[in-house]
């Protein structure tokens, strides 16, 4: 963690690639006379990916001659020094740096600047419904940019942040925007890409190899490896769709070297996984178990998880092919888990961009609701004896109009709230998925962390879920899922903080309560759990593990209470199953189940006491 580089490397992935290769003001190989802060500037923009070494140095440089800047140039500077921080990983000190320069900078040209930059890092971080609507306001302003350079990073992660959200469309349009401002070089370059890449992913038409051929040409042109790599790549996969699959492979392997020579790896990955499939197309079993463990490498290191989904799926396949079932289970299982959080990703994007479109739907319909309104206060001005009938008749005719708006903008509010109760809600049990648990999680131990009151956070794994699964099906295992869930709800506090954290395990955190009352409540769920269900076509006897952590013993941190109530679930597991158990730092006694003991501990109460509805 430590490792810029490493910080950096995981930067570059995936989302970032135009950060990484947007191209600066001036070329690299220009030599600035010393003490001229303009052309230091302009040259260390220029050779912020290519020589970052460099760009480092200069940037030192400047930051001792702050006092010899314009005001100009000094917002200049603090642009490029948010760059530098986000480039290298410290994404929570970029931000609010960018967002000094997107609300004091003078020049639009830099505040559109920093704001594309943050749009980028925002999707870094999964936060895309803060993303598109920084984008929006970034459009808004797309006609007030006068430079071309600052237009064009604009555009770019507009282009490239509507293709993650499969707008390939309105993607296609923008890229074909920056290839009208820069038909050569690097940025037209990456226009193209990002045209070739939209229409390649929007499948509704052939790929035109004439128009991916001219895209490739550009980028080796001037020496731009990654994006004509990544076209080769969408060649190669549109290659394997029309059953050509030795050229395919030919493709694959001819640029296999210069790819890995990148190291960039979200593209190695991408290589990698595509080889896979194609040998396993052509019965080469050895070559492709060979690729799909090399993108499984790469991919679970990086998270990358499109290709580490193909890659588990044909593993899963090659081992069953064996014969060995035990391997083939296992691949399966991760194949599932990775796929399920693939297209959690995708469907978290294209539920942001929909819940933004609402709301900026939503904005103009006020606005012309507003001007409507104007409209009439203007005739009933305007009204004289002679217009009296007609005006009315004008008026009501404006009302009727209003009515259809407000009927409109009611419909868009409950559209866009339902698309917020899909992003926060998990989909099987409806509480909290994942993500929301983490913030409202972290909110309420910042809360209890000021106030200095207690709180727990308890793990729960249903025990034997897989045999469940196997024995009585999916819709079986569903079902005792929501039954479980529902025991847990008949336990809980209006002030308790319950989610699904992924497949069988679930999350509880207790506000302002002691370990020995966390003990107490973690094991009536248990009991009430491990009763078997009445009225059921297929009765089981179900049970689940707990691992309790507290504040008292792990501050309030939420990374470190889930590890040590994660350790505590992983004793409770080990020591048979159905079971509560607290981790108290250098000991981790059993509190309850079979045959276990339950460790005594002052409970001082708390003031969230009475059941959530």
């Amino acid at each position: 963690m430590n490792d810029p580089g490493k910080r950096r490397r995981k930067c570059l992935g995936g989302a970032v690639l135009l950060l990484g290769l947007f191209a600066g003001v001036v070329s690299a190989g220009t030599t600035p006379q010393p003490g001229d802060p303009a052309a230091l500037l302009a040259l260390a923009d220029s050779i912020k990916t290519s020589d970052h070494d460099g760009f480092t140095n200069l940037l030192k440089q400047l930051n001792q001659t702050t006092a010899g800047l314009s005001n100009e140039q000094q917002w200049y500077l603090r642009y490029l020094n948010a760059w530098e921080t986000g480039y290298v990983g410290d994404i929570e000190k970029a931000k609010p740096e960018l967002r000094d320069v997107i609300d004091g900078a003078p020049d639009i040209d830099f505040r559109m600047r920093a704001t594309a930059t943050l749009i980028n890092l925002l999707g870094i971080e999964h936060r895309y419904q803060e993303a598109f609507g920084l984008l929006d306001q970034a459009m808004d302003n797309l006609p007030n940019i006068t430079h071309k350079d600052a237009r064009f990073q604009v555009l770019a992660e507009s282009s490239q942040l509507l293709i993650q959200a499969g707008q390939y469309d309105l993607a296609s349009t923008y890229a074909d925007q920056i290839i009208a401002d820069y038909p050569q070089g690097r940025n037209g370059c990456i226009g193209k890409f990002l045209k070739v890449h939209a229409e390649f992913l929007r499948g509704t038409t052939p790929v035109d190899e004439a128009q991916s051929q001219n895209a490739i040409d550009t980028c080796d042109k001037v020496g731009e490896g990654i994006p004509a790599d990544s076209i080769r790549r969408d060649m190669a996969s549109f290659a394997m769709q029309q059953g050509k699959i030795n050229d395919a492979i030919a493709l694959l392997v001819n640029r296999y070297p210069h790819v890995v020579s990148y190291q960039y790896l979200d593209l190695t990955s991408e290589y990698d996984a595509l080889l896979a499939q194609a040998y396993w197309k052509t019965n080469d079993i050895r070559r492709a178990e060979k690729y799909a463990l090399d993108t499984a490498d790469i991919a679970v290191k990086s998270n990358f998880t499109q290709p580490l989904s193909v890659a588990y799926q044909l593993l899963f396949q090659i081992e069953q092919q064996k014969g060995d079932m035990r391997d083939a289970l296992a691949y399966h299982e991760k194949y599932m888990e990775v796929d399920k959080s693939h297209l959690d990703d995708t469907r978290e994007k294209a539920l942001a961009y929909q819940i933004v479109r609402q709301q900026v739907e939503a904005k103009k319909i006020q606005l012309e609701t507003l001007n409507k309104q104007n409209q009439i206060l203007q005739l009933q001005q305007a009204l004289d004896l002679k217009q009296v009938e007609t005006s009315r008749l004008y008026i009501a005719l404006l009302l009727t109009i209003l009515a259809s708006i407000a009927f409109w903008l009611y419909r868009l509010k409950r559209s866009q709230l339902r698309f917020m109760r899909l992003a926060r809600r998990d989909g099987l049990t409806g509480i909290f998925n994942r993500q929301h648990f983490v913030d409202e999680a972290e909110q309420s131990l910042r809360y209890a962390a000021k106030s200095l009151r207690g709180a727990c956070l308890i793990l729960i794994d249903m025990d034997h879920f897989k045999q469940i699964n196997d024995t009585h099906g999916h819709i079986v295992g569903d079902h005792v899922l929501k039954q479980a869930v529902a025991t847990c709800q008949r336990y809980l506090h209006s002030c308790d903080v319950f989610g699904r954290l992924g497949g069988e395990e679930f999350g509880i955190l207790l506000p302002e309560c002691t370990p020995s009352k966390a003990l107490d409540r973690a094991e009536e769920i248990r009991q009430a759990i491990n009763a078997t269900p009445d009225g059921d076509s297929v009765p089981l006897v179900i049970s689940a593990s707990f691992g309790i952590a507290s504040t008292e013993h792990h501050s309030y941190d939420l990374r470190r209470l889930l590890v040590a109530a994660d350790d505590a679930l992983y004793r409770a597991k080990r020591h048979g199953r159905n079971r509560v158990v607290m981790n108290i730092g250098d000991s981790v006694p059993a509190a309850h189940g079979s045959s276990q003991d339950r460790k005594d501990s002052t409970d001082d109460g708390g003031q969230c006491t009475d059941p959530a509805a």
